[in-house]
């Protein structure tokens, strides 16, 4: 996806689910996350070890959320991604962006062959900064 096609995605995004949203300020899934609330997003923390995050309680599973997910923001190890993707999946996601760092040539193959938009190795707190700025 070019800079423009981000751009157009990310402005139709409302719900984003955050696999892996750690409670710990120093965290960078909490500052990416913070400032998604911050831009005016609505943010579900998943992570099956805590109960909320930004006084927004926690799910364990996506399998939990109710209502349409826009985009899943993905914080776990690279050789995690292709469950979580399939979870994503299985429940319904539009979109999927997998953090800075983390990469599965199976998850992406997984995103392609059911066509959501899938973005990895990127954070999508910089390219947001990057990109309306």
């Amino acid at each position: 996806m070019d800079d423009q096609q981000i751009r157009q995605w990310l402005q139709g995004v409302k719900r984003i689910a955050v696999v892996g949203l750690s409670d710990k300020p120093d965290r960078a899934s909490y500052q990416v996350a913070q400032y998604l609330l911050q831009q005016g997003y609505e943010i579900i923390p998943v992570h099956p070890r805590i109960q909320s995050v930004f006084g927004i309680p926690a799910v364990r599973s996506l399998g939990e959320i109710e209502g349409e997910i826009d985009l899943v923001d993905i914080f776990r190890k690279s050789e995690d991604l292709p469950e979580v993707v399939k979870e994503a999946l299985q429940v319904g996601v539009k979109s999927i962006w997998v953090q800075l760092g983390l990469e599965n040539e199976a998850a992406h193959k997984l995103a392609e062959k059911a066509e959501i938009p899938y973005i990895e190795n990127r954070c999508i707190k910089i390219e947001h900064q990057r990109l309306f700025k």
